[in-house]
């Protein structure tokens, strides 16, 4: 199809009325915002300043509901919201709730790790029976409880003359866990030689009273009383966030639309008390977009031909009718047209569900495909699942003609000599087969390659870039050497008829090649301009000699790529007489489990193979033949309900 023709759109008013012009371009959704056109003029300036509504907004984002709260879907202009005094007060009025909520969790959530803890390093200390908080208050000596690897245990003997003593209580077979004291003044020189030893100083609180069993008793329990005081703080949290989250969405889409709008200042130019708006409408959409805009009153708008405008690039926007829109994917995968280029996306239609339903060609898989595809479209959206849907179709076709159901080659027989044929239309599993198929693949591509080639010439005539036209390798000269060559060699091979007769090769073969040879300097002179060689002479013969080389080289791989269709043909029958194979040595009850797997793997991975390498072919020997793929997508201003600030 084409490409949507764009009106350049000027919107000038009073700087006071920007933020309400830049919210009725959002309201209309048909507008592509730009830079407007530089101006040196004295006082010319952008917008400056912090976004007001920045802090809040991350206020908002930052309130801790876990995943409770989705923030979107909710109308900026609801009427509870657009008081901005009240919606900060009751903001901040949730806001200190919900954090004196969660320091209360916090701090009753520490105090059970705290005892958590406790009870871990309690767990190591029951072998003694003793009063821990008598330990703790003794007057003369200090003490340190951990563990002692067991290798360095032997080693205290070492320092027997020390006044220090190490009590071990327990022992797991790697480390004595016990503890070391002596006296006070002599403490730092026991912590000393314990360190070396590789003890591991176990810390325990200033709570804990009694001997370890009965201080288990009393944390065990104080650790279930606070998973009951929390879970109960929790519901109540949950609760109160239950009862205000639709206002806290309703919070954010507001303020988030403001900071939005306030973010789109910065593509004005203001003068003085004016402002100055540039950007695109489609001209399909300018009725409805003045409609909007004429509710401002003061501000003017002024729109021209997007043709009109040199210093901008023109944003592009595709035009496709409902089978060829999925396939657009395609189109801006490679890169979308430039304005008042040519959109390929109806050649990609066509070819791409051509291509894929010659090598894929199976009546249920195809249907399969289709029926998946159509699913995933109308659930999600996916313009994948649109491809799918119309290739599987394709598929289904083709399969009909190759007589293949889900690898049953003999199940369309009766269908066949019902309606009086007295076999398949196309045979692919006989030898005899083998080379129309593959003769039918390349003149598929032939077909295609010239189709590219002839797309080429008339977009290159309405650039006015003649040279490529007329003595580029896709141009004029390039498809009458293509053509001549095919011509001759399949006359040669298929009704045993020479072409190649003198003129014929002079001047169907020779002058063309002579002609692309020279193409740079006879491009000039017919389009009235002067040709500066660079380089030298011979710099100039051996680059050019070697380009139409790769021209000629180009022309042969090109269209022998294109076999590749035939190839899968072949791929996929073979694959099913290997799925059916197994199938028949299988036992009777695993024989249609193992054509239902075997269907579904040949399907998925056979399916995405097919896929890429029809792909390949549109972008390598269809879109490098004519398409540049360096235009700009067509962007309406929109606020994004993103959480993500920056």
């Amino acid at each position: 199809m084409s490409i949507e023709k764009m009106e350049y759109v000027s919107l000038a008013g009073m700087a006071h009325e920007l933020d309400r012009t830049l919210e009725k371009c959002v309201e209309s959704g048909c507008f592509h915002i730009c830079d407007p056109p530089s101006d040196e003029r004295e006082g010319v300036r952008r917008p400056e300043g912090e976004n007001p509504y920045k802090e809040l907004l991350k206020r908002i984002i930052a309130v801790d509901t876990g995943s409770m709260i989705e923030f979107s879907g909710r109308d900026p202009h609801d009427p509870r919201y657009l008081d901005e005094l009240k919606l900060r007060q009751d903001f901040e009025a949730a806001e200190q709730r919900l954090l004196q909520d969660n320091k209360e969790i916090t701090t009753l959530q520490d105090k059970k790790e705290e005892y958590e803890q406790a009870l871990m390093q309690l767990s190591h200390l029951k072998g003694m029976n003793i009063d821990v908080e008598g330990l703790f208050n003794c007057n003369h000596i200090k003490l340190r409880f951990g563990r002692l690897p067991n290798e360095s245990a032997v080693k205290l003997s070492y320092y027997s003359d020390k006044e220090l003593i190490f009590v071990s209580y327990d022992d797991d077979g790697a480390y004595k866990w016990g503890f070391y004291f002596a006296p006070k003044d002599k403490m730092e020189e026991a912590d000393r030689i314990f360190k070396s030893l590789y003890f591991e100083r176990i810390w325990l609180p200033d709570f804990l009273r009694s001997t370890p069993e009965k201080e288990t008793e009393r944390l065990e329990k104080l650790v279930s009383d606070l998973n009951r005081e929390i879970a109960e703080k929790q519901k109540t949290r949950e609760d109160y966030i239950e009862s205000v989250k639709d206002d806290l969405s309703g919070w954010f889409c507001r303020i988030k639309y403001q900071y939005d709008i306030y973010e789109l200042r910065k593509y004005a130019l203001i003068y003085k008390d004016k402002f100055v708006l540039t950007g695109y409408v489609p001209k399909r959409e300018m009725d409805r977009f003045t409609a909007i805009t004429d509710t401002l009153g003061t501000v003017d708008v002024v729109d021209k031909p997007a043709e009109n405008t040199r210093d901008q690039k023109v944003p592009i926007k595709l035009r496709n009718n409902r089978f060829e829109r999925p396939f657009s994917m395609f189109v801006e995968m490679y890169g979308l047209p430039s304005y008042g280029g040519f959109n390929p996306t109806t050649l990609v239609a066509i070819t791409y569900t051509l291509m894929f339903g010659i090598m894929f060609g199976d009546l249920g898989q195809g249907l399969v495909v289709s029926i998946i595809g159509f699913i995933i479209q109308k659930k999600t959206g996916n313009k994948l699942g649109g491809i799918l849907g119309r290739v599987g179709i394709s598929s289904a076709f083709f399969g009909l003609m190759y007589g293949s159901v889900f690898g049953f080659e003999e199940l369309l027989d009766p269908v066949y000599k019902w309606i009086g044929l007295a076999h398949k239309p196309i045979e692919v599993m006989k030898q005899e087969s083998t080379m129309p198929i593959l003769m039918g693949a390349i003149c598929i591509g032939v077909v295609i390659i010239i189709v590219s080639i002839i797309i080429n010439i008339f977009e290159s005539f309405r650039h006015k870039n003649l040279t490529e036209a007329v003595f580029g390798c896709n141009g004029i000269c390039g498809l009458v050497l293509f053509c001549s060559l095919l011509a001759g060699l399949g006359l040669m091979m298929l009704a045993d008829t020479n072409l190649f007769t003198l003129p014929y090769v002079l001047g169907l073969i020779v002058l063309p090649v002579v002609l692309m040879y020279f193409r740079e300097p006879l491009g000039c002179l017919i389009s009235g301009k002067k040709y500066k060689l660079e380089g030298g002479i011979g710099d100039y013969i051996a680059t050019n000699f070697f380009e139409v080389f790769e021209f000629l080289l180009g022309y042969a791989t090109n269209t022998l790529s294109f076999v590749r269709i035939g190839g899968f043909i072949f791929s996929h029958a073979g694959m099913m007489s290997v799925v059916m194979l197994l199938s028949e040595n299988a036992a009777a009850g695993a024989s249609p489990i193992v054509i239902i797997i075997g269907n579904l793997f040949v399907m998925g991975m056979e399916g995405l193979i097919v896929g890429i390498q029809v792909l390949r072919l549109e972008f390598y020997e269809v879109f490098s033949r004519f398409y540049d793929g360096d235009g700009e997508a067509f962007e309406p201003v929109a606020i994004s309900y993103d959480t993500n600030i920056e």
